[in-house]
């Protein structure tokens, strides 16, 4: 697959998320990198302050980042149906970690 084609993909997953959601991502820039270099099996990472911990204090900050890794997502699936199963999940997965909602709760409903 190539970059674009997966890139598309992570547009396409983020459409699907519901306009008043992303209509409340503040402060927030997606990326997409071929894999993390300290951590090759990691499919996604949020880095930031989440919505729910920031104060009236908040400003002046980087945007926080998503950032979707294309060759270890790559390298867990074989077909293209699930490439886009994987990013769908990955990209939901993370944006949910900007508004504050941890792992557990993920993994509890299906989104790890």
């Amino acid at each position: 697959m190539s970059e674009r084609e997966f890139d598309e993909l992570v547009s396409d997953a983020l459409d699907e998320i519901p306009e008043e959601l992303t209509r409340e991502m503040s402060n927030v820039v997606i990326l997409v990198e071929p894999m993390h270099p300290e951590g090759p099996g990691l499919l996604g990472l949020y880095e930031g302050i989440a919505l729910t911990e920031r104060t009236s204090e908040y400003g002046g900050f980087l945007p926080d980042t998503i950032t979707i890794y294309r060759d270890a997502i790559l390298g867990i699936c074989r077909t293209r149906d699930e490439v886009r199963e994987q990013v769908r999940i990955t990209v939901i997965h993370e944006v949910a970690h900007h508004f504050g909602i941890d792992d557990d709760w993920l993994h509890e409903h299906g989104w790890a």
